[in-house]
């Protein structure tokens, strides 16, 4: 009989498509969220990184977890060291989603994470997803409504990367010992700017959308006007630095690595999702 998994963030847009692909391969998974809600059918589990208290019996009784930090969240280190330190008391291997790039220096707190994962003796897989294509139904949505994408990126490309494709790697690597102990960087199969993505979504969707480079400043002013935190605006607009060096550019072959297939491309994930884009 297959073993229990435990998704984190079971309601979100990798943890719904991977609770089903987990189900499909015949496993029993545990869905975690805020809520506790079942996810897909699958157990649900109260899960909410502020109230340590359910960090532990999340994890009783599974073999293998999914771990992440739902968007919305600024110290990634304060609130994921406690969550390895637990899967590694109940020896439950961990496949991490974390952050492509960090690996590039290891006072990142991402890379804290996977520094101190790496050293529990538990077998771990880590994930280093690049910016996802679903930023553009999900973010960067109220803007396509008005015709423009607005974010600090300048010129800068990014490899985006669908939802579906990192809950199908991590569906791999929480089913098979093979990748084990290793780190993969999950990109899409091209890197595009943000003008050259709102191209196809224009074309897509039958509506004119434009791109426009903010400046960080700009950018901030406009996420805090709606309401979002300062610090958090502060650290959105910090994580397109890296787009603007150029760094989110690469592309690699993992996602194929993992799942047996190439990783879909930017125009799929746009003609997949036409309606949520146009809604």
């Amino acid at each position: 009989m297959k073993g229990k998994i435990l998704v984190l963030g079971a309601t979100g847009n990798v943890g719904t498509p991977l609770v089903k692909v987990l189900q499909a391969k015949g496993y029993a998974v545990r869905a975690a969220s805020r809520s506790g809600k079942s996810v897909e059918g699958a157990e649900g589990v109260v899960f909410d990184f502020a109230n340590p208290a359910t960090i532990a019996p999340a994890f009783a009784d599974v073999d293998a977890a999914y771990v992440m930090l739902p968007t919305g969240y600024v110290d990634s280190k304060g609130l994921l060291l406690p969550v390895i330190a637990a899967a590694a008391a109940a020896n439950v291997k961990v496949v991490f989603q974390s952050v492509l790039g960090v690996d590039a220096d290891d006072s990142i707190p991402y890379r804290q994470v996977e520094i101190a994962l790496e050293k529990t003796g538990v077998p771990y897989v880590i994930l280093r997803p690049n910016w996802f294509a679903d930023n553009f139904h999900t973010f960067w949505k109220a803007g396509i409504d008005h015709g423009e994408i607005a974010v600090p990126a300048a010129d800068g490309k990014s490899s985006f990367i669908d939802a579906r494709d990192i809950a199908e790697s991590a569906a791999a690597a929480l089913t098979t010992e093979k990748f084990d102990n290793r780190a993969f960087n999950l990109t899409g199969p091209e890197a595009l700017g943000y003008a050259e993505a709102a191209k196809l979504i224009s074309a897509a969707i039958g509506k004119d959308v434009a791109y426009n480079p903010l400046n960080d400043e700009t950018f901030i002013g406009i996420l805090t006007g709606v309401g979002v935190p300062a610090d958090y605006a502060s650290f959105l607009a910090s994580i397109f630095y890296p787009v603007r060096e150029g760094w989110t550019a690469l592309v690699t072959a993992d996602v194929e690595v993992l799942t047996g297939r190439p990783a879909r491309s930017l125009e799929t994930y746009v003609q997949d999702n036409i309606t949520l884009l146009m809604a």
